[in-house]
Parts: structure tokens; sequence; C-alpha cells
């Protein structure tokens, strides 16, 4: 039996998923193989180390968004004026890599690791086995427009999550017969629109990639052993910010602890609705 951790996108509230994995590694999982995508190719990262998560969360604790998506205004002005394919600079991410990473190529990671881009050209998702840890994991959050695409052996790549959030078709593939989902959530209770062209691109991302997990676990739910941990529900972290990161990540592992408790919910194999209609906003008004 083989199993496979497969981690989503999901921007700032990747800091969710260290609370899941720490619940999930108190509770004995140890996958054999893990694939991320986008945020989730970072978190996976650490996974992929055999390193300590008490250490990721720390780092997620002390993470703003300066850090991740530094302000760079003249990059702005040149990116609308159609003189630059991105706005962001991605020197914040890249720095955090170095500094963190403990290993420099996918294939000497511990334990086999898998990111996932998307070919700009081609438009096809491209899942990579080995290569430089620090471009391959920079391509895969390599939101469009937002930060630059990424150039590996001559091609350019962009976030995965663009054709793939969260790639449980490649986890089947590479033969895995268990296969745990750790998806984001999104923003389902923000009182009010994001306020920035940057928290609105995050959101809107964040949107698509979730409803697109969901059309996935439909898909798959059948095909193998399904294990999607349940999203947390509901979340009002604005999509830039990254100080909340320590709830998330308490709320999460406390969530997916009682889920785990719950023997029924892991063996009936029956993943529960990742996109279904709710409105705290509508809710929190009328009271």
């Amino acid at each position: 039996m083989t199993s496979a951790l497969v981690l989503s996108g999901g921007a700032n509230l990747g800091a969710a998923q260290v609370g899941m994995m720490m619940a999930l590694h108190e509770s004995g999982v140890r996958p054999e193989l893990v694939i991320g995508t986008s945020v989730g190719a970072l978190n996976g990262a650490w996974v992929a180390a055999d390193a300590p998560l008490d250490e990721l969360g720390d780092l997620w604790r002390s993470l703003r968004r300066g850090q991740v998506f530094p302000a760079d205004p003249l990059r702005g002005l040149l990116g609308f004026a159609g003189r630059s394919d991105h706005l962001v600079s991605d020197r914040g991410l890249r720095l955090l890599l170095r500094k963190h990473l403990r290993f420099e190529r996918l294939e000497d990671a511990p334990v086999a690791f898998h990111v996932l881009a998307t070919d700009v050209l081609t438009g096809l998702g491209v899942l990579f086995s080995d290569g430089p840890a620090v471009e391959t994991i920079l391509a895969s959050t390599a939101i469009p427009g937002l930060l630059p695409p990424v150039p590996i052996d001559g091609r350019h790549y962009m976030d995965g999550g663009v054709v793939n959030n969260a790639p449980i078709s490649h986890a089947v593939e590479l033969g895995a017969d268990t296969v745990w989902v750790l998806a984001t959530g999104y923003s389902c209770s923000l009182h009010e629109p994001p306020r920035s062209a940057l928290g609105m691109s995050l959101h809107a991302v964040t949107l698509m990639i979730h409803q697109r997990l969901s059309l996935d676990v439909e898909r798959y739910a059948d095909a193998v052993d399904l294990r999607v941990v349940p999203p947390l529900c509901p979340i009002s972290v604005a999509p830039t910010d990254f100080s909340q990161a320590d709830d998330l990540i308490r709320r999460a592992y406390q969530h997916t602890s009682d889920w785990l408790a719950n023997a029924a919910s892991v063996a009936g194999r029956q993943p529960l609705p990742l996109f279904a209609a709710h409105s705290h906003v509508r809710r929190a008004e009328s009271s």
C-alpha cells in the first residue's frame, strides 16, 4: 500500500495545512510521496524533508505580507503599462526558500517529492520530480500576472493551480492507493470585498482553485481510497493578511483531530462537500 499527501494552493490560507499535517502526523500518517501545488508545494517541501512541523508553524507565524509580496510601485507601474509580465517581485519568496529549504534538488528529498507547475506556452500541467527545488517551487507558486513566471530548462512556468490545484490524478498515476488531500479552503466569511488589487486577485484565485478541487474530488472518489481533510469553515481572513497564521494553524489542528477521531469519516470514503453553498456574511448582517 502506498499513501500520498496532496497539498493544494491557497495563498495565505496555507497556514491551515500546517495544523492539518500536525494532526495527521500525530495519528500516525506517514506518506510515501508528497505532491504540492502553489503554497502546497511550499508546505510539501517541509514534509518531504521530514522536518519538524513545529518549525514550519513558527515560520508561518513570522510571515507578513511584505515578505511574501514586497511592495514595488515601479514594477506595478511597468506591469500596468505592458512592460512587465508581473506586478510583484518574487524576491521575498526566493529568500524564504533559500533560507529554509533542506534540500537543493527535488530528488534529494528524504520523502519522494513532486511539484506541479503550468507551462505558460502549452497551458499544460507539468509534474516535476527532479530539478532545482527553489526554482520549481517558485514556478508552482507564480500566480499569473502577480508573480513572474519562472524559466526552467528554456521554458517558462507559472502557478500549478491554474490547471490542477490538488493533483489527485498525479498521485493515482504514481501508484498511490491512499490519497490524503489537504485543501486550504477559502475566505467564505469576509465582511467586505478585498480593497486592494492584490487582495481581490488572491481571493479570486482561491475561489477558482477550490471549485476545481471540488470537481476533482468527485471524479476520483471511487477510483482510490480518497481521504479529504475537511477545510476550515468559516474563514474570515483577508487574502493578504498573514497575521492570522496562528489562529488558522490552531483551528485546523483541532478540526482535523476531531475529524480523525471519527473513524467512520475516514473509512467511509465519502468526502465532505468542499464548495457547499453558504453565506456567513448575510447571516451575520441579519442577526
